[in-house]
């Protein structure tokens, strides 16, 4: 699987792609992440990406040139699956929109940074417009990190047990995951569950998903209490 990632600040993403799980998948070559820099498509002696937007107002607006002439170059390679713009406006990304971007082959990210990107790249290429949550950020590039990082684990043999990404947070009945431990079995006087030493597999399993209940009727609680 292939990642493309358009941005006017790639040094955010140096660290996040290259460590930790995206990164082992790389090295795997189970996956591809590319970071392509606007500023190698801009015109100028300065290399400007942004402009003033039209009617006024704060802030600054990415400039379509370099958007244009990077999309076109990459898709004259290949062909892509999506070409996903990471706008809060966007529909909000979760397990199963993950799962499904997951079966892709080739996927394109654009960052916003200021205050977006001009409408007209949206237009002519966006697939779709995703968001990782009802809050503004100051770019596009945290998002992308995020989304890359909830796609690229579910590739399988990207983690190192099959069965992690299945039992995640999300992907089973209960929603969310039981409390986890690990040894010491006792520390500073607090012990874990009984159940969990008990070796009883089955009876482990419907431990854990009534504590993965509890903790989706405690979640609903707080929403309801707000």
């Amino acid at each position: 699987m292939r990642f493309d990632v358009l941005t006017g600040l790639p040094e955010i993403l140096e660290s996040p792609l290259k460590t930790s799980i995206i990164g082992r998948a790389v090295k795997k070559k189970l996956a591809d992440v590319k970071v392509h820099n606007l500023r190698d498509y801009a015109e100028g002696k300065h290399k400007q990406i942004d402009d003033n937007p039209f009617g006024g107002g704060g802030g600054m607006v990415l400039k379509p040139e370099p958007f244009f002439k990077c999309i076109e170059k990459l898709t004259s390679q290949r062909k892509y699956d999506e070409i996903i713009f990471l706008s809060p406006q966007g529909k909000k990304l979760n397990q199963k929109s993950a799962n499904r971007f997951s079966l892709k082959q080739n996927i394109m990210l654009l960052c916003g940074h200021y205050k977006g990107i001009d409408q007209r790249v949206i237009d002519k290429f966006v697939t779709k417009e995703i968001s990782i949550g009802d809050y503004v950020l100051t770019g596009g590039e945290i998002a992308a990190a995020v989304f890359i990082d909830a796609v690229i684990r579910l590739i399988p043999g990207v983690l190192g047990n099959s069965e992690s990404a299945l039992s995640d947070t999300f992907q089973t009945e209960s929603v969310y995951d039981a409390p986890q431990y690990t040894r010491p079995a006792e520390y500073e006087g607090m012990k874990i569950p009984e159940i969990l030493l008990s070796g009883n597999h089955s009876e482990i399993q419907k431990w854990r998903h009534s504590q993965g209940k509890k903790k989706l009727n405690k979640k609903k609680k707080i929403n309801r209490d707000k």
